[in-house]
């Protein structure tokens, strides 16, 4: 179990990397092994939400400079399995890009962010899940349309509004049967519990790459968490990643 301990100017923070997103643990494990991420800064850091590291462009980085496009110059292929690893308080997971330019959802070559976020009544969570079964019907409805584009057109060219009511209708019973199939857009007993006790951010689940947890030093995550910050969400006083060490 590859675990990796983050010397910060605020602390130390250990993360064991999930075996299950290998792309993810050795990418990470390759970087803190070559001191990539030595010097850096936590340059992204959102109060009841996360901190954001791995910006390379972020050493030295004089005050006022705008950091979070930095990276080693590729992306990795998502590693999504919000059915076992979820955005609880703590969780190590991968930046990216936002869909509209990354649809495949890849992740940054070398950002991460730790989850802080706040706890969730029960309600709260219902009202994610509905939000989330939308947006899963809406993309598969999207895709299921660009796989009939072509007798989507037909229809258009022929002026023929009920056939396409018809197929609309037809496209969107099978994009909410497949949501379904795909298990759905609900949280498990224990995922609910996780969030209501302990916190996180659920409605990031299904979008972005966790590849691993805090095991020590969640206190230091909140006292970062917890730093004043400027324009940009960058800490006012600079938070350093002094050294990583592959344990």
């Amino acid at each position: 179990m590859a675990k990796v301990r983050i010397i910060t100017s605020m602390g130390e923070v250990v993360v064991r990397l999930y075996d299950e997103t290998p792309q993810h643990r050795d990418n990470f494990l390759k970087l803190a092994s070559e001191g990539y991420y030595d010097g850096t800064l936590f340059h992204r850091v959102i109060k009841d939400f996360m901190i954001q590291g791995g910006d390379p462009e972020s050493k030295g980085a004089p005050g006022g400079k705008m950091l979070g496009s930095g990276g080693p110059g590729y992306t990795l292929p998502a590693e999504i399995d919000a059915a076992r690893f979820i955005h609880k308080r703590g969780a190590l997971s991968a930046a990216r890009l936002g869909d509209e330019v990354n649809p495949q959802k890849e992740s940054s070559g070398s950002q991460f962010y730790i989850v802080w976020g706040k706890t969730y009544r029960p309600a709260e969570l219902r009202q994610i899940e509905k939000q989330r079964e939308m947006q899963q019907v809406q993309q598969c409805f999207q895709t299921l349309a660009a796989e009939r584009r072509a007798d989507i057109m037909n229809l258009r060219r022929n002026r023929d509004q009920a056939g396409l009511m018809e197929l609309q209708e037809q496209l969107a019973d099978m994009a909410r049967r497949q949501c379904k199939e795909n298990g759905g857009c609900r949280f498990t007993e224990e995922q609910a519990e996780i969030y209501i006790t302990l916190g996180g951010t659920p409605f990031l689940d299904g979008d972005y790459t966790v590849f691993g947890e805090v095991e020590m030093g969640l206190d230091v995550v909140e006292q970062i968490q917890n730093t004043p910050t400027q324009r940009g969400d960058r800490p006012k006083e600079d938070v350093r990643i002094i050294k990583t060490i592959v344990e």
